[in-house]
């Protein structure tokens, strides 16, 4: 099971899954966070039929034999429970998620609800399922306050700096418990700043093009003075992949008295999972006027609340464990972007 694969990195996962010749059964509650076409148009492109009468549907793809995709919102713990009971699932991978940090200032009830109760439900149906492994996505907001770099999972993330954040602490926190009390492997991925083609509206390569591209200003914030960790999609499904095949364990050497929060003697680990290549935002900006072929008109702005100036992801754990490297440059990756972009936008389509 992937939640959330009409969403950007559900989207590239279930994919990934597919061709790899697995299962998927892909779920999504389709919402107006952002404009639903572009989710219908993922599912389109993966052979899923948007005609959605009703609810609960099953639908077949026509371009995957092996997947299956149903419309519904995993808030409804009744209705996941019988998904589960039905379906049997070895492996969840938990994409589905209210994203975004300046969204959970104008709107925290639909974190509460998408990131905690929908999550509450997936635990309870993955512990009374016999699933193998539950993956889930954490994000780098977690990190919050913290200023050494590179960040690492040793570190404390105990000051949240966004709901957003705080509500994807309190994932990693949740799955702990449930692989403490009940056995259930659960390994919490945090994303450093994905990006690539079908992305979402909000995320900075597609506002930065969608401006480029007719002329109006892009929103430079802090002055410029941020970097960000930014991770090519299929650098981050590659690793979502590698991990979902081997459900951690208990680690032996565990110190209570000097507790490692990435691991446990329970079946929990929590991995970075990021490019480890921090690129200047101007820099960004630099290579996204090179791949658009055109320079970008630039209004400089103050930090906003719930940012953070640096993000650096330390993935060496990641490295160690599953041989994982990043290997898609900021140059490459948005080219690939903007490729699709242009493309897309030629089909008289909008986000």
């Amino acid at each position: 099971m992937i939640t959330g694969t009409a969403g950007f990195i559900g989207f590239h996962t279930a994919n990934k899954f597919l061709s790899e010749g697995h299962e998927v059964i892909g779920i999504d509650s389709i919402n107006d966070y952002y404009n639903p076409q572009l989710k219908l148009d993922r599912l389109t492109e993966a052979g899923i039929s948007t005609t959605f009468s009703e609810w609960r549907t099953m639908i077949s793809s026509t371009k995957f034999p092996r997947y299956r995709f149903i419309r519904a919102k995993l808030e409804d713990k009744k209705e996941v429970q019988e998904l589960f009971a039905k379906e049997q699932f070895d492996q969840v991978i938990h994409l589905a998620a209210q994203p975004g940090v300046r969204y959970s200032l104008k709107n925290p009830d639909a974190y509460i609800e998408s990131n905690i109760v929908a999550f509450m439900n997936i635990l309870e149906a993955c512990r009374y399922n016999g699933v193998k492994h539950l993956v889930f996505a954490s994000s780098s907001s977690v990190y919050g306050l913290n200023q050494k770099m590179p960040l690492a999972t040793q570190q404390n993330v105990d000051h949240p700096v966004s709901l957003y954040a705080a509500t994807k602490k309190s994932n990693e926190l949740m799955a702990h418990t449930y692989s403490h009390l009940f056995g259930l492997p659960t390994t919490g991925l945090r994303f450093f700043t994905v990006y690539g083609p079908w992305g979402r509206p909000d995320m900075a390569t597609q506002l930065f093009a969608n401006a480029i591209e007719k002329n109006k200003p892009i929103k430079i914030f802090n002055q410029g003075k941020l970097s960000r960790d930014f991770t090519y999609v299929d650098d981050i499904v590659e690793g979502v992949f590698l991990v979902s095949a081997h459900p951690p364990v208990s680690t032996s050497h565990w110190d209570a008295d000097d507790p490692d929060p990435a691991s446990s003697p329970a079946p929990y680990k929590i991995y970075n999972i990021g490019n480890s290549a921090p690129v200047q935002l101007m820099d960004f900006i630099n290579a996204m006027e090179e791949a658009m072929g055109k320079e970008a008109e630039k209004q400089y702005l103050p930090m906003q609340p719930g940012d953070v100036v640096d993000t650096y992801a330390d993935v060496s754990a990641l490295q160690k464990d599953f041989g994982y490297q990043p290997n898609t440059g900021i140059r490459e990756g948005l080219k690939k972007f903007v490729a699709w972009h242009k493309n897309y936008h030629r089909s008289d389509r909008t986000f």
